[in-house]
């Protein structure tokens, strides 16, 4: 079903979605807010630029958007898998519990903030570019890749990983990882962690017509928590 969103507000166009196919293509997209929230069983394809909190509580839908995304990208998503061929805001992924969000572009600050995994939910965000800082600020469980297409500095701001105290992020660079808070500790990649992110780097390269081999041979660097300096201490006074 095709809908136009040309001057039709967030709460009907969400009326209309929700009450068509489980084939949606919606043209004119300008900002309208919650498009696809809580929705499951549905493949809603945007055309333009949809506002805040997109696919917020998705369920297992799946949302392309051919084009930009506003902040607040998969909030607090349960499952369902968000495309966005072009760059994204802030807080992609915020509280984030299942699913899968793919990025070509960049992104903007604290991208994967409060992410948590539960037994085989296990969330998961691809950026191609860069992102902003506080990336996995807080982050408590699932994967962050970022793979730094088409830029030659770090594709990391600052703080990355405060507050971290579980789950991955993968950054692809050949440049020193400094700067990094006392929450965090980073190696060099080894096989077996290549292993776990190729079924979504592949997924990612095959989507965006990107060649996954050639960029899991570059360099990639690891986050994880470190055990010996944990969250918790900062609200402690030992």
């Amino acid at each position: 079903m095709k809908i136009s969103a040309a001057n039709t507000d967030f709460k009907e166009l969400n009326e209309l979605i929700k009450a068509a196919g489980n084939d949606v293509l919606i043209s004119n997209c300008c900002g309208q807010r919650y498009i696809g929230s809580g929705l499951r069983d549905k493949v809603i394809t945007i055309e333009g630029t949809p506002g805040n909190a997109l696919g917020a509580y998705l369920d297992g839908a799946t949302i392309k958007v051919k084009g930009n995304v506003q902040d607040a990208v998969g909030d607090t998503m349960n499952a369902g898998k968000i495309i966005v061929y072009g760059n994204a805001g802030d807080a992609l992924g915020y509280a984030m519990r299942g699913g899968c969000i793919y990025v070509r572009g960049d992104a903007g600050y604290r991208t994967g903030i409060h992410m948590k995994q539960y037994k085989d939910k296990k969330p998961v965000i691809v950026v191609g570019g860069k992102v902003g800082s506080f990336l996995g600020e807080y982050l408590a469980g699932g994967l962050i890749i970022i793979l730094g297409i088409g830029s030659s500095d770090l594709p990391i701001g600052d703080f990355t990983g405060t507050g971290m105290h579980g789950g991955k992020m993968y950054i692809r660079t050949d440049k020193e990882l400094a700067n990094l808070p006392k929450q965090v500790v980073t190696r060099l990649t080894t096989k077996e962690d290549m292993d776990e992110i190729m079924p979504y780097l592949t997924e990612f390269c095959n989507i965006f017509n990107l060649n996954a081999e050639e960029i899991a041979k570059d360099n990639f660097y690891v986050l994880t928590p470190n055990a010996k300096n944990p969250y918790k201490q900062l609200y402690t006074a030992n």
